[in-house]
């Protein structure tokens, strides 16, 4: 089920928002546990019952850690906990990978090859096993004590908003919620999370959908028929349409966690604006970069170890993180390509960019950004290869774009660096303040809120299934 569907927002949504107020509190999450594995199963009606048999399971080892006074026992057992949920993301996301490159090399020689079955991939399972992870390490590291009821983890877990493509929720941050949020269950946070979730729903339906269609295009023509204009409207389409597409997502689901209220983490801070790769990182998929930094790059030893060590070791997580987004080598490049520029920004480009400024680094940065974007997008080596070079040819010929498409594409233009100015960040600040929302701003909310639900909503009835580029890491 998609978020941006006529089932999901005409049915399902009321429905479950019509139940869940008038349960009482303690009710809650039994209610919202259930639509959530409705939510999941309506994808995957058979893997819900393994991440059940995972989590369940995982919940009693995790008791388990917390309860021990043994270190040597609390070590074995969150090692197990761990390599539980890895195996599983590995067994499900990298089989077929790796499989098909050991058929490739033993093709080379002669050899037969490896018989196999296609895996299919679960939607949600790499956001979910991270997840999982940090409730493990959490309560091994004396964060918070672990949840009372399975029931609870199990919601924790599968709960619908964030399930399928996060934001990344660390238990840490959500822990007490899960427990009680009568407090946050205000009508302010009711209103408030369902115009989050429009702007979610218009990034993805208005911007996102529309930008991918050019996109698709220019990615689908073969070498000599890639001009170097179809090259540079397919990228530059392709990089406004994931990040408005992912971001529209965390949108909704931030709003909808706030209208059961939830507090789930930022996942996007206007990355398009970024000086530097590094500062890239930080905006972009943030709790993604939160996760690897806490649970990955400081256990390595993070900026303690000797420059060599931390450089070989910066490199190593951004290409896990290239690998967590899927299976394939392009993804793995795109890591590699990432974790290159953080180690030159180290080195010697942060000094240049302040030397040069802030409008010309924030070019320099969008240029390297698109350059990745199109190893990541590309669907072969192959296609890296004569992609980039349709691009940088400078071949332009003339190339007919709708009004339509140019008329989205200079809004998401204006949406992805409008805070670069001032006025921007004053705009920013007067829809998204989370302090502070007089009558006014709310009065304001309510027909913009009105305006986008309704052509969105026209759009959805009108235009197929399309869903979010997320749902397949």
């Amino acid at each position: 089920m998609v978020f941006s569907s006529t089932l999901f927002i005409f049915c399902f949504l009321p429905f479950f928002f019509l139940v869940y107020q008038f349960l009482p509190h303690r009710f809650r999450n039994y209610w919202a546990l259930i639509a959530s594995l409705v939510f999941f199963s309506w994808g995957a009606p058979v893997f819900v019952f393994v991440v059940s048999g995972v989590i369940l399971t995982d919940f009693f080892i995790v008791d388990k850690i917390y309860k021990s006074d043994n270190r040597q026992l609390r070590r074995r057992l969150l090692a197990l906990s761990v390599i539980m949920k890895v195996g599983l993301l590995a067994y499900f996301k990298y089989t077929n990978f790796f499989i098909e490159n050991v058929n490739l090399i033993l093709s080379q020689f002669g050899l037969s090859e490896i018989g196999w079955t296609s895996i299919a991939l679960p939607i949600g399972i790499s956001f979910f096993t991270f997840q999982a992870i940090t409730y493990s390490v959490d309560v091994y590291r004396n964060v918070h004590s672990p949840l009372k009821s399975v029931t609870d983890y199990l919601l924790y877990i599968l709960l619908f908003p964030q399930l399928i493509a996060g934001p990344i929720v660390r238990y840490n941050e959500i822990a007490d919620q899960l427990e009680d949020r009568r407090e946050h269950e205000t009508y302010e946070n009711k209103v408030l999370g369902f115009f989050r979730f429009v702007i979610g729903l218009s990034k993805k339906v208005l911007i996102a959908n529309v930008l991918g269609v050019e996109a698709d295009h220019a990615f689908s023509l073969q070498e000599g028929e890639l001009t170097s204009t179809i090259a540079w409207v397919g990228i530059i389409a392709y990089t406004f349409q994931i990040y408005f597409d992912f971001s529209g997502y965390s949108d909704m689901a931030i709003g909808l966690g706030r209208m059961m209220g939830f507090t789930f983490p930022e996942n996007f801070n206007n990355p398009y604006v970024s000086k530097s790769i590094t500062e890239f990182w930080r905006r972009w998929h943030i709790t993604l970069g939160r996760f690897m930094k806490d649970y990955l790059y400081i256990p390595l030893g993070g900026n303690r170890v000797s420059v060599k060590k931390m450089y070989f070791n910066l490199a190593l997580v951004f290409v896990i993180s290239g690998f967590w987004h899927g299976a394939a080598w392009n993804f793995i490049i795109w890591g590699a390509y990432h974790g290159f520029f953080l180690i030159m920004d180290r080195l010697f480009l942060i000094k240049i960019y302040e030397k040069i400024g802030k409008y010309p680094s924030i070019v320099i940065t969008f240029l390297l950004t698109i350059i990745g974007w199109v190893i990541f997008r590309a669907t072969s080596m192959y296609q890296i290869d004569y992609y980039l070079k349709a691009m940088f040819e400078f071949n332009f010929e003339y190339y007919y774009l709708d009004n339509k498409f140019i008329t989205i594409l200079n809004f998401a233009f204006l949406f992805a660096f409008i805070t670069t100015f001032n006025i921007g960040k004053k705009i920013e600040y007067f829809f998204f303040d989370k302090t502070k929302h007089g009558n006014f701003q709310l009065i304001i909310y309510f027909f913009i809120v009105l305006l986008l639900i309704i052509v969105s909503s026209a759009n959805i009835v009108s235009t197929g299934f399309n869903p979010f580029i997320y749902f397949r890491f």
